[in-house]
């Protein structure tokens, strides 16, 4: 039990520790840039009708394709131990293979390309 005390009295001194140093070193130094609510470069008072590129939203889809590629092997090792490895190993390619098609498309078509 006097561990487990110890423990929480630590934890909680180190953080009100990190806390008020985090406050005493901070520096405040606020510009116009950092007191605007939008960080994203575009000028919050102009129109709200300025065309935007669509390969902004094209990277975003490829970003979120290949994130949820990840997401889907990340259980493969364990996977790995079922009775039929075989199998597993075998949807790991098709996917891989399916994506990395996928990505080849993409680069042939210059969709990830910037600059035109």
């Amino acid at each position: 039990m006097n561990m487990i005390l110890f423990m929480i009295v630590t934890s909680l001194v180190l953080s009100l520790i990190l806390t008020a140093l985090n406050f005493w070193l901070a520096q405040t130094n606020p510009d116009s840039e950092k007191l605007s609510p939008y960080e994203c470069g575009f000028d919050p008072l102009g129109s709200a009708r300025l065309p935007f590129s669509i390969r902004f939203f094209l990277v975003a889809i490829l970003f979120l394709l290949f994130d949820l590629e990840i997401a889907l092997l990340l259980p493969l090792p364990w996977a790995m131990q079922l009775q039929t490895p075989t199998t597993t190993l075998t949807w790991a390619f098709v996917m891989i293979l399916l994506l990395t098609l996928g990505l080849v498309y993409e680069w042939a078509q210059g969709g990830l390309e910037w600059a035109e």
